[in-house]
């Protein structure tokens, strides 16, 4: 299946990207790239390979790393993996009940 970002999670990995350049390093942030991209062609390849969100009707959500997680959506009719937002599992989880509104 096709994977792609919603406009909200483009901007939180633009976010994300920035942060791990300016406060840890190239190498950190590709490794995290790595590991996004993996789970990426996972998803691609097994697209119910995550569990379904417990909290979030119809939405799977994937963990990268212990901080990172990302949820996405199956549009089976367009043969489509929506990932809808990127999500740093320190925040409030309120923060992400309004991103997945």
């Amino acid at each position: 299946m096709k994977v792609f970002l919603s406009e909200l999670a483009e901007l939180k990995l633009l976010k994300l990207n920035k942060h791990l350049l300016e406060n840890w390093s190239k190498k950190v942030r590709d490794n995290f790239i790595d590991k996004l991209s993996d789970r990426i062609k996972q998803i691609s390849k097994q697209p119910k390979s995550c569990p379904e969100s417990s909290e979030f009707i119809g939405l799977y959500k994937c963990v990268v790393t212990k901080q990172s997680t990302f949820y996405y959506r199956i549009l089976e009719t367009k043969n489509e993996i929506e990932i809808i937002t990127l999500f740093d599992t320190r925040q409030n989880p309120k923060k992400l009940k309004k991103d997945l509104r």
